[in-house]
């Protein structure tokens, strides 16, 4: 089977990180972190009892909090107009007919420039929610026992009652926790509800980001190392550094071949040892990144901290590193049966 990109998907790879890099470049990416640290510091959390749930039900404007919004808007409708809802939408239902390979080399270049905002839910919703593939009504799930961007989410799927705010680890990606039901912890269903189709693609497309996310953070160990000079010559001569950054490019490669054989075969076993090499690459990635940065990689100004904040919280998408272990080793147990 060949993985290698055709000529079309390489067009098509290129051009969305041309218009990521355009609309959603670094002073963008610093702006939108400001709003919400800015955000956070003037409002206290509040609860998000009410909010719409599974049923589609909506009227989240209602409930959204007064002015200092981290989601663009524009920037969502943007996305609309170029397909990215709706790359997987059949065109006779006026989406752009593209199959699993593309949509993840698309949500790749969302990880890269780290593009914030509940874009694997958005993306499933279209077709099924109305406005979600046109990037007109932003769209977010229960996940296990975590939300994503339920304050400014139009519409939720799934039961989100009692959900309370957490202070996220991550910037742009404000989260809330669901309370624990019938005695079970929260998210006690989310192995389960894991091995869903829309699981499934959760899991692929979380590993996609991570994936670019991952590949960003091996370019920048590697730019720095060749530019910032200790001792009289660039630090990239140190062999400890040549490791650091020799790790990490094997990590993503490896990681890159199992999410595109992945996206190909869509087969559970595939998409969950794609989501294991695809974490590991962009958590580890990001520390050694850290790590060749030296002081400067921990300060606020540093765009280094914020991949690993993101990677971290992925990490906790549609079961996690668990469902992906636990598929794992019932496939290699099934196999030796």
């Amino acid at each position: 089977m060949d993985f290698r990109l055709t000529d079309d998907q390489r067009a098509l790879k290129q051009g969305i990180r041309d218009l990521f890099e355009g609309r959603f470049g670094r002073e963008a990416l610093r702006a939108a972190v400001d709003r919400a640290d800015g955000r956070r510091g003037a409002e206290a959390p509040e609860r998000a009892d009410g909010k719409a749930t599974a049923g589609g039900r909506e009227g989240a404007a209602g409930r959204r909090r007064e002015g200092g919004r981290v989601l663009d808007r524009e920037l969502w409708r943007e996305l609309g107009a170029a397909g990215f809802f709706a790359l997987r939408l059949p065109e006779a239902e006026g989406g752009v007919g593209q199959g699993l390979p593309e949509a993840v080399l698309a949500f790749e270049e969302a990880g890269r420039v780290l593009l914030p905002g509940p874009l694997i839910a958005t993306h499933l919703a279209a077709g099924v929610v109305a406005g979600a593939a046109a990037g007109e009504v932003v769209v977010t799930s229960a996940d296990g026992a975590l939300v994503e961007w339920l304050e400014e989410a139009d519409v939720v799927r799934g039961d989100v009652t009692g959900a309370e705010p957490l202070v996220p680890v991550d910037p742009l990606t404000p989260l809330h926790r669901l309370p624990a039901t019938d005695g079970r912890p929260p998210g006690g269903g989310a192995l389960r509800g894991a091995r869903t189709p829309d699981g499934l693609l959760t899991s692929l497309f979380t590993a996609a980001e991570q994936l670019g996310s991952a590949a960003r953070t091996c370019e920048s160990a590697v730019q720095h190392a060749r530019t910032r000079e200790q001792f009289g010559q660039p630090i990239g001569a140190f062999q400890a550094v040549q490791h650091l950054c020799a790790g990490m490019l094997a990590r993503v490669e490896v990681a890159r071949a199992a999410v595109y054989a992945a996206s190909v075969t869509a087969d559970p076993v595939d998409i969950a040892a794609a989501r294991l090499l695809a974490d590991e690459a962009a958590v580890r990635g990001a520390r050694d990144c850290l790590q060749v940065h030296g002081g400067m990689g921990f300060t606020w100004e540093s765009d280094v901290h914020l991949h690993l904040k993101r990677a971290w919280t992925r990490t906790h998408r549609a079961g996690g590193t668990t469902r992906s272990e636990e598929e794992s080793a019932d496939d290699l147990v099934a196999g030796t049966a």
